[in-house]
């Protein structure tokens, strides 16, 4: 196998992953919108949420999005390669390096306007405690969702246990707090259980603290991505000089 081959066989090999990929994300995104009611149901419950958290219920749309994209990527890819289409592989690398130029510009704006993020974190965390005020202990799907994701994370309410005083759950259990903010306790979980238990905290911090142990994790994995763009683009566009010249 000669080296137009072999480069063949790689463009069809990882076009086909990124096909498969894209067609798992698209079946995702439009089972979240097609069962949204129990899935995200809980953002839809806050009330009085500012318009960012709102944009937060669109998930299903980028899902689809995304995986209408990846669907595309790969089968212009792979039918490229295979069927030497110079069409096809010209495509192809419009669309990556679209989605290049993309990315660059989303960290760009990321790192740019950072207190616009943090300013949305915080309009997030003040809707997330009034959720778990109003509806944690009376409705099933909120209480649901809070414990699997308490019990997932090992955290306790979304910035520490006093987000569930004046809750459902804390009136109906004489001022008890979930058993996942006391853990171990033989006892109750009452106040001072919930202030002892200092080896929990709440699931925002927890996250953030994944977050920044894997710093060096995400920028490889994003750096990788990057890179294996710029190898689809090359190798895309070695294809088409190959096939234009083998045409001419």
């Amino acid at each position: 196998m000669g080296c137009f081959g072999f480069l063949k066989v790689m463009m069809f090999i990882f076009n086909g992953v990124i096909f498969l990929a894209g067609g798992a994300i698209l079946a995702v995104g439009i089972w979240v919108k097609v069962d949204s009611g129990s899935i995200l149901g809980f953002l839809g419950k806050i009330e009085n949420a500012p318009p960012e958290l709102r944009q937060v219920l669109n998930v299903g749309y980028l899902l689809i999005a995304l995986g209408v994209l990846l669907v595309v990527i790969g089968f212009l890819g792979c039918c490229g390669a295979v069927r030497e289409s110079k069409c096809m592989l010209m495509l192809f690398f419009i669309i990556v390096l679209l989605v290049f130029i993309a990315e660059v510009a989303g960290a760009v704006v990321i790192l740019v306007f950072r207190p616009l993020a943090d300013e949305l974190f915080q309009k997030l965390g003040t809707a997330a405690v009034q959720n778990i005020k109003a509806d944690y202990g009376a409705n099933p799907d909120i209480t649901g969702l809070w414990n699997t994701t308490m019990d997932t994370l090992k955290c306790c309410g979304f910035y520490n246990s006093s987000d569930f005083v004046g809750s459902p759950y804390y009136r109906n259990h004489d001022m008890r707090f979930p058993p996942q903010c006391c853990p171990g306790s033989s006892y109750s979980c009452n106040q001072s259980e919930a202030d002892n238990a200092t080896t929990i905290t709440g699931c925002f911090p927890k996250i953030l603290h994944l977050i920044d142990s894997n710093t060096v994790v995400i920028v490889a994995v994003a750096l990788g991505i990057g890179v294996l763009e710029l190898c689809a683009m090359a190798v895309s566009m070695i294809l088409y000089c190959r096939i234009k010249s083998m045409q001419a």
